[in-house]
């Protein structure tokens, strides 16, 4: 079983980058959008209500998933390396695959604010995460996010056998997911 992990902040490509992998490498993609817009329809993500249920579908769909035949596991998550309940969240989620002798790939990437803010308005990614759509909150959200959290890593923060750091301000989501696919022998 395989997990890969791509994390970065908003709109740095993760979740396009997880589609063109999933496309090159048969493994399946659970982009975090798909969890938190649908539990957006009844309660907002920022709720205690609405992070207790996106919490709880993502964990049974990882105990699922690393239970199954499954060659592997696409996630996507922007994980503030301030914050010891997001290294926490990632460690626990990891245990769940590794516990069943899972191999975990960490992905992350990283781009421009500028390009960010460009792929923001993108309309693949208004097509696929409807919560977006309003653009002034969506990039007002990537200013302020970027204030408050910092959402890549130190050199030399992660200490993974199995990672890797991409800036793909230049890069195609395809190019990117050839890279990783690459190194990780996908």
């Amino acid at each position: 079983m395989k997990f890969v992990l791509i994390f970065g902040p908003q709109a740095v490509g993760k979740m396009t980058v997880g589609q063109e992998l999933a496309k090159i490498t048969g493994l399946k993609l659970f982009h975090n959008h798909m969890t938190i817009d649908l539990v957006s329809k009844f309660f907002d993500y920022g709720t205690k209500e609405g992070k207790r249920l996106v919490n709880l579908f993502r964990k049974e769909i990882f105990e699922e998933v690393s239970k199954s035949n499954l060659d592997g596991l696409i996630f996507t998550y922007v994980w503030a390396f301030d914050l010891q309940a997001d290294w926490n969240y990632v460690n626990q989620v990891c245990r769940i695959f590794e516990s069943r002798g899972g191999t975990v790939y960490y992905v992350e990437l990283e781009a421009d604010f500028e390009e960010r803010l460009e792929r923001n308005r993108s309309p693949h990614r208004l097509e696929h995460k409807p919560t977006k759509r309003n653009i002034e909150w969506s990039e007002n959200e990537i200013k302020e996010t970027m204030k408050k959290y910092r959402l890549n890593s130190f050199v030399g923060e992660i200490q993974k056998e199995e990672y890797i750091k991409i800036n793909n301000t230049g890069l195609s989501a395809e190019e990117v997911a050839k890279i990783i696919k690459d190194r990780f022998r996908l």
